[in-house]
């Protein structure tokens, strides 16, 4: 007998239909699954063997082929666990064909038949309203990220029996919902920008940055709080939409990071990958390309500390997310597109030392080393990074006490109301990637643009960079309340382009 049972597999950051089809017929006693099954895939046929005969059916000792059609895309993971039983119930009698027909499953298997989380679960889900499926059986742990997607109805399993007798119509299961309400923001974290006590122009930086969603690299001895800060910048950036919401937890269940019974992270991400980390881990790859790091930091901050030593490979990938906030993985089978519009924050000394300029510590590395070292970071690269921000060491008195600075809800205050000015001036306006456009949405007042002319040449700007110059210098503008970009906002828009002043000067 032949049956049938709707499925989905991930590729990319999509859910892609996978019937899965299962004959029972005459013949020695064997089992196969065909259509490209992985090892994961491979290995289902014990479990589910096991988990069929100990929830209380039978497998006939008969000839059982199990194809995941389409037959020509790879499947990967153990999510066909469930569906590739009920298939074999159906064909062995053991359960009807019209009720699961229409009801899309995902599932491990474990072999008492308890149900086992999976990863991608939202994107599953997509793909069921997609297929207009009238319900989706997942596992109980992913019932609350599966029903996010209002118009798909969520059954949670916690077992093949359940599922099994729901569709007989014995014991009816209840729609899961959602695990948050409506509107929750990102939840209080025990970090604050006020904890960082000193060190003005970085923290003023790191407002301007979360106005502007804009690019920093810190620049200072070791333990003045480069890292520090870096971990506080999500703190003052606004709150995810409910759409940013989807796409940030659909990305971190994809990729296997999303606890259980979590239903839409409202906490932007933080990544920060160490300087050994190879060139696909940032970018994203394998057979069915999985989400990379500039992936995981999408709508979020991507920290590299130590930039300088990370390996010349990784630091030339990044250059196209930074660009087009996007990372494009080729393989074999196919391109994909995977979303990577994050902040980067780079973290990094002014020489192999770390004490150049320092007042309390003499530098011991030689000019060329120095030259070696700040080399490691190109052009190119430095180019698409909009800040490069000098933090020194902060006086003591100012660690160990000083006034109180602001704290964390205070500048994002500020930074959701430049962010609101930016939208509204942006409404309706085309040409968004260009410098045109934007000297079209925020007028520059005559004597700015001077400014930023001689500016530009004297220290050698090219075009992306006096670009960047203006983005900066518009998000200052927002956060003043100006329409106007005035000669004050490119002037300090001007001087966090340290290393910029650093190349002309130095011989």
């Amino acid at each position: 007998m032949l049956a049938s049972v709707p499925s989905a597999t991930i590729v990319g950051l999509e859910a892609l239909p996978v019937s899965v089809e299962a004959d029972v017929g005459s013949g020695l006693p064997s089992f196969s699954i065909v259509g490209l099954p992985d090892a994961a895939v491979q290995e289902a046929r014990e479990r589910v063997r096991a988990a069929i005969r100990n929830s209380g059916f039978d497998l006939p000792p008969r000839r059982i082929v199990v194809n995941l059609a389409p037959g020509d895309r790879r499947k990967e993971g153990p999510a066909f666990d469930l569906p590739i039983a009920l298939a074999i119930l159906i064909a062995t009698g053991q359960l009807r064909q019209d009720p699961a027909r229409h009801h899309l499953a995902v599932g491990e298997l474990a072999l008492d038949g308890c149900l086992r989380p999976i990863p991608g679960v939202l994107a599953i889900a997509e793909a069921a309203r997609a297929e207009t499926a009238h319900g989706l059986f997942v596992p109980e742990a992913n019932a609350a990220e599966a029903a996010v997607i209002d118009e798909v109805i969520v059954y949670a399993l916690p077992t093949l029996r359940a599922a099994v007798e729901h569709l007989e119509g014995r014991r009816p299961l209840i729609r899961a919902t959602r695990a948050l309400p409506e509107g929750v923001l990102d939840a209080a974290t025990p970090i604050d920008l006020a904890d960082v006590r000193g060190q003005p122009a970085a923290r003023r930086a790191l407002e301007i940055a979360a106005a502007g969603g804009l690019n920093l690299l810190l620049i200072g001895p070791p333990g003045v709080g480069k890292t520090m800060l870096a971990h506080r910048l999500r703190t003052v950036l606004p709150p995810l939409s409910r759409t940013e919401a989807i796409e940030v937890t659909k990305i971190h269940s994809i990729a296997g990071l999303l606890p259980p019974r979590c239903g839409l992270m409202w906490t932007r991400p933080f990544r920060a990958p160490h300087h050994t980390a190879s060139a696909s881990s940032i970018i994203g790859g394998g057979s069915s390309p999985r989400p990379g790091e500039v992936t995981l930091a999408h709508h979020g901050v991507l920290f590299l500390d130590e930039l300088a030593l990370f390996h010349i490979d990784v630091l030339q990938v990044l250059r196209q997310p930074l660009e087009d906030g996007c990372a494009v993985v080729a393989r074999a089978g196919g391109v994909a597109r995977l979303p990577a519009r994050f902040v980067l924050v780079g973290a990094m000394n002014p020489c192999p030392c770390g004490y150049r300029g320092d007042p309390a510590r003499e530098c011991s590395c030689t000019p060329g080393q120095v030259q070696r070292y700040l080399g490691r970071i190109s052009g190119p690269l430095l180019d698409r990074i909009d800040f490069h921000v000098e933090v020194p060491r902060p006086p003591t008195e100012q660690v160990l006490g000083g006034s109180e600075e602001e704290s964390s809800l205070v500048v994002r205050d500020r930074v959701v109301a430049a962010r609101a000015r930016a939208t509204r001036r942006r409404a309706g306006a085309p040409d968004v990637g260009s410098s045109r456009g934007i000297l079209r949405w925020g007028p520059v007042e005559g004597a700015a643009l001077a400014l930023l002319r001689n500016a530009a040449e004297r220290l050698l700007l090219g075009a992306r960079a006096t670009h960047r110059v203006v983005r900066v210098a518009r998000a200052i503008a927002d956060l003043d309340g100006a329409e106007l970009v005035t000669t004050a906002h490119v002037a300090e828009a001007l001087q966090y382009r340290v290393l910029d002043r650093h190349a002309t000067l130095s011989p």
